[in-house]
């Protein structure tokens, strides 16, 4: 196996494409051409997680936060992230991180966290939108099933539940090859009406490519009409945080105990509890303070994440309760996440959760 191959998996479930735009979620140092030899999985990447892969022999470390996230104008050991690039590049070992993309895919960061918690109807709390694109083809009526099934294969039709999505409605296609056409149907400088299906389904924006490519190599036209369409519609299995219930309403105070208990917690940061039983909670893994106008909005009891300022815990203004949690703890179980995923994906690698605590925060 090569280090590809590992990387074409992870793209899969979290496509580049879902990061957002500050972000640097890709393959930081290495070939991706190089032998597979053994894999490390870290929430961060540092100096000693590098050493880590080195003492287990390990040559791709796949970390959630990308250890750049910014040009490098030089590489002379001057801070940890020039020293940790350099001493993965001497050792040959690749750097790949998948960030932000994790968090923004319904079963990336923010499902396990509603997991961990024991949520269920889970929901994507801030849906993006402008990753959507909708195709219209038109079918000789005989083949569309055949073209269908193709372009379903390539990824047309998915809708949460749902696949096999489409819309599709019989006509009359008219058309007049000329002199260098090599027609399927119908006769050269010869008008032609031919019963067509028209096809609509909608797709990732993402894999317009390989939608296109099924298109053109299962329809039997030598000349394939078509129209691509960017939308607006909200994806509602990508975007920011996520929004469940417990299965009964509980002791705020319980609650909070839960969570020290999930996520191995020595202090939580919290606004007051002005509710005496909890059962919706939003989650959002990392800094989320962004979306606690998202929170309050859809009705969430608490809202679960980190990194909130000091003013920033005022404007929960008694409607809902912030419970910070810390950025680290909120995430570190995104290891196990990431190795249980590849475990069903290849059976035969050796895959290591880094031993390293890597939180640069301690508690006195």
């Amino acid at each position: 196996m090569r280090i590809n191959d590992i990387i074409g998996a992870l793209n899969q479930w979290a496509p580049p494409a879902y990061q957002e735009s500050y972000d640097n979620a890709r393959l930081i140092t290495g070939s991706p051409e190089l032998q597979l030899q053994g894999v490390l999985v870290s929430l961060d990447c540092t100096e000693e997680v590098v050493q880590e892969a080195i003492d287990k022999g390990a040559n791709l470390i796949i970390a959630h936060h990308p250890i750049v996230f910014k040009g490098l104008k030089s590489f002379t050991g001057k801070n940890y992230v020039e020293r940790t690039v350099i001493k993965a590049i001497k050792n040959d070992i690749a750097i790949f991180s998948i960030h932000t993309n994790l968090d923004n895919v319904h079963t990336g960061v923010n499902r396990m966290i509603c997991d961990r918690i024991g949520l269920q109807n889970c929901k994507t709390l801030a849906p993006k939108s402008g990753l959507l694109s909708k195709l219209v083809t038109f079918i000789p009526t005989e083949h569309a099933q055949n073209v269908l099934d193709a372009l379903y294969a390539a990824g047309l039709g998915h809708i949460g539940n749902y696949d096999e999505c489409s819309f599709q409605v019989k006509g009359t296609g008219s058309f007049r090859p000329n002199d260098q056409a090599n027609p399927v149907i119908g006769k050269n400088n010869e008008r032609e009406l031919v019963e067509e299906t028209r096809i609509e389904g909608i797709f990732p924006s993402h894999i317009k490519g390989k939608v296109v490519a099924a298109l053109k190599k299962a329809h039997p036209y030598e000349e394939v009409a078509y129209y691509l369409t960017a939308l607006e519609n909200e994806n509602q299995e990508v975007g920011s945080g996520m929004i469940g219930e417990l299965e009964t309403a509980i002791p705020t105070a319980s609650f909070m105990n839960l969570l020290k208990e999930q996520f191995n917690l020595k202090v939580i940061r919290h606004t007051a509890f002005h509710k005496t039983e909890v059962k919706k909670i939003a989650v959002c893994g990392g800094a989320g303070s962004f979306l606690l106008g998202h929170a309050k909005g859809a009705g969430a009891d608490v809202f679960v994440t980190a990194d909130f300022k000091y003013h920033e815990f005022f404007d929960a203004e008694e409607k809902i309760i912030i419970s910070d949690i810390g950025h680290y703890e909120s995430e570190v179980f995104t290891k196990e996440l990431i190795c249980n995923f590849l475990k069903e994906k290849f059976a035969n690698i050796a895959l290591n959760l880094s031993e390293v605590d890597t939180n640069p925060i301690k508690y006195f």
